[in-house]
């Protein structure tokens, strides 16, 4: 996949106008009051980045595209925000410290199966014991991707009850408006 050239052509069907809504419940909630670190991957041009960063957080958005990192800073610029902008492959980046938290929305369901180990492996690396990974798990039967079915069965071998802490409530789920309604579960996951 060609991200770089997808957001230049505007040819983005994942993308939700605003905050996505399992963000604003999690925030309502106040889930992300004791954060002070928080990694975007593959933020896109999502507003998550700039609502960590409106909440006072030191945000972090990584992704491939530089014409989507732009956009970012646009749009924090606008507003009178700032958050680290890393334009990589975001598998092989190392914080300088352990952050508080990941806020995983796109980036899994993007990137080949066969790489989801690798990312598991990084997420781990990046949060500190006891960090948090809010995450949207896509519901896709169908073969093939982006985006690649994240079923909670494979989620579960993925992130390992050995290494993470998963909640013991069901997931909450949110249909998303441009893939005929598949729902992404919501689940927040500790690192152990």
């Amino acid at each position: 996949m060609d991200w770089e050239q997808r957001f230049r052509d505007d040819t983005t069907p994942w993308e939700r106008k605003g905050l996505h809504p399992a963000f604003v419940d999690w925030r309502e909630a106040g889930a992300f009051a004791d954060l002070t670190t928080v990694i975007v991957p593959g933020c896109g041009r999502s507003a998550e980045l700039k609502g960590f960063a409106a909440l006072g957080k030191s945000a972090i958005g990584a992704d491939l595209s530089a014409t989507a990192l732009a956009w970012q800073k646009a749009q924090l610029d606008k507003d009178g925000l700032s958050a680290e902008l890393i334009e990589a492959d975001i598998l092989l980046w190392r914080p300088d410290a352990p952050l508080d938290a990941v806020y995983e929305q796109t980036f899994l369901c993007a990137i080949p199966p066969r790489l989801r180990a690798e990312y598991e492996e990084a997420v781990h690396a990046w949060l500190k014991p006891g960090g948090k990974l809010f995450a949207l798990f896509m519901q896709k039967d169908e073969p093939g991707g982006p985006p690649y079915g994240c079923s909670i069965p494979a989620m579960r071998e993925l992130f390992p009850a050995a290494r993470w802490a998963w909640p013991d409530s069901e997931p909450a789920a949110y249909p998303h408006p441009s893939l005929s309604g598949k729902p992404e579960l919501a689940m927040i996951l500790t690192r152990r």
